[in-house]
């Protein structure tokens, strides 16, 4: 399975393990692990709650792993995405590629956490001591996306 979103955590070593006794021809994975952070513009977080569109998100995500796989030359990728409410430093978001060498993995895992920022369906709102607010998509991640030579603004 290529793309799971779940309210579940998730285990990074067992989730490389598996990607790895899938193709014996693996010499690179590359992993990114997000977490929830404490704070955002400024303000304190104590929680963040991500909601997501089922069926849309995951076919959005599998149609960007179909995009890194064009690109780049790798074996496979998986990415988990955490739907619910978090807390700080809850992983909610994993990224993980293999291909032969190192490169290939890095830049691949890189565009797909990329692409999951501006174009992956989600909804996040975060709690602050001055209440609830939506997260809105920023300019910096849009110009993260232009490098890939895509231009979809989400700001």
């Amino acid at each position: 399975m290529r793309v799971r979103v779940q309210p579940e955590d998730f285990d990074l070593a067992a989730e490389v393990a598996a990607l790895r006794s899938e193709d014996k021809r693996v010499g690179a994975v590359c992993a990114f692990i997000g977490t929830v952070r404490d704070r955002n513009d400024g303000a304190s977080v104590s929680s963040m709650e991500l909601e997501h569109y089922p069926g849309m998100t995951e076919q959005a995500i599998e149609d960007m792993i179909d995009e890194a796989h064009r690109r780049f030359d790798i074996f496979a990728a998986r990415v988990i995405h955490r739907i619910g409410l978090l807390q700080p430093l809850d992983q909610i978001v994993m990224v993980a590629v293999t291909s032969a060498h190192r490169g290939e993995s890095f830049k691949a895992c890189e565009f797909l956490m990329d692409y999951l920022k501006t174009q992956a369906p989600f909804w996040k709102k975060e709690v602050t001591p001055e209440g609830s607010r939506w997260v809105d998509a920023r300019a910096s991640d849009d110009a993260a996306l232009a490098k890939w030579g895509i231009s979809r603004p989400n700001a």
